[in-house]
């Protein structure tokens, strides 16, 4: 009697099923976050001019490409300009400088790329947006690549193909 050998097919990758993963689109590059209470009085108080000589007597060279979070680990007043004038020293040498904690950092670098996508290669088809990552992807990025999705895909699932939940599923009209 002969075995009859079957070939293996693939049926996600034969599959008009089209993944999106948001690790594809992670920014490389350093993230580093500067703690402002070294050039504040006592950590607490901002005196104008000795705040002002700190900074023009800072090593900025060393945030080169880098990414920036400025913060203020004390529960200190600290005016809007300071924050500015931090940031015109880090502008010349750093990628991104926002003000917040490093995971406010990685939500607004993907907040940039994805606003700045070209959704239509995912009109009127599932999409999956894959959930398993090995970088650093905040949550907030799902949430955003879900609303962006939701307008041009035809149902939307998070997961992997082979266990995969589904969230949306555009209304037939």
């Amino acid at each position: 009697m002969k075995e009859q050998e079957e070939e293996i097919v693939n049926r996600v990758a034969n599959s008009v099923l089209e993944v999106f993963d948001l690790e594809d689109y992670y920014p490389e590059g350093e993230r580093v976050s500067i703690d402002i209470t070294q050039w504040l009085w006592q950590g607490l108080v901002l005196k104008e001019k000795e705040f002002r000589d700190a900074l023009k007597n800072y090593d900025w060279q060393q945030y080169q490409n880098k990414y920036v979070a400025l913060y203020c680990s004390e529960d200190a007043i600290v005016p809007a300009w300071a924050y500015m004038l931090i940031t015109s020293y880090l502008q010349p040498f750093a990628k991104k400088v926002m003000q917040g904690e490093l995971h406010d950092l990685d939500v607004l670098l993907y907040n940039d790329i994805l606003n700045g996508l070209d959704y239509t290669a995912y009109e009127a088809k599932p999409v999956i947006i894959k959930g398993c990552s090995r970088k650093p992807v905040p949550e907030e990025a799902y949430m955003l690549a879900m609303q962006k999705l939701m307008p041009v895909a035809k149902s939307i699932m998070f997961g992997e193909a082979c266990s995969s939940v589904p969230l949306y599923k555009k209304a037939k009209l």
